[in-house]
């Protein structure tokens, strides 16, 4: 019999995009699957409906922009760390790296667990670099279930 943390190990990363772009979330999701074919990834172009996703899908990792047209970077993230998310979290944007950076910190200061602030456009072996990283937060005693 498989122990939850041998189940969790073999199970694939399940990841949420959320751009509005959706070249970007198709870039995003091609990218992913090369550097780790074994991840179940859902894209979201919404942040309401990424919010919502977090409890249906129950992602590990969490890939958002910060420049979203309905709903601000910052507000995104502060409701995710009120859902309660203990995934971990890449932040993308194309905006100046300073505000990346800011967003970062305010980020972690809420609790969540990023793992990257990138700008756009990410690299495929800095993406890979990351999913690593979300494989690993499997290990810690308070992984998502």
């Amino acid at each position: 019999m498989m122990t939850e943390a041998a189940l969790a190990s073999t199970a694939p990363l399940r990841v949420l995009l959320l751009d509005d772009d959706p070249f970007m979330l198709s870039m995003l999701g091609d990218i992913l699957e090369e550097v780790d074919g074994d991840i179940d990834v859902r894209s979201e172009r919404d942040a309401r409906a990424a919010l919502q996703a977090l409890g249906k899908h129950r992602p590990e990792l969490l890939i958002c922009d910060l420049s979203m047209p309905e709903m601000d970077g910052i507000e995104f993230l502060r409701l995710t760390a009120e859902s309660d998310f203990r995934g971990g979290v890449v932040l993308l944007s194309g905006m100046d790296p300073r505000i990346l950076q800011a967003a970062e910190m305010l980020a972690m200061a809420q609790g969540l667990t990023i793992l990257g602030a990138c700008s756009k456009p990410l690299a495929a072996g800095e993406l890979g670099d990351l999913v690593a990283l979300a494989r690993g937060l499997r290990q810690r005693p308070d992984r998502p279930h």
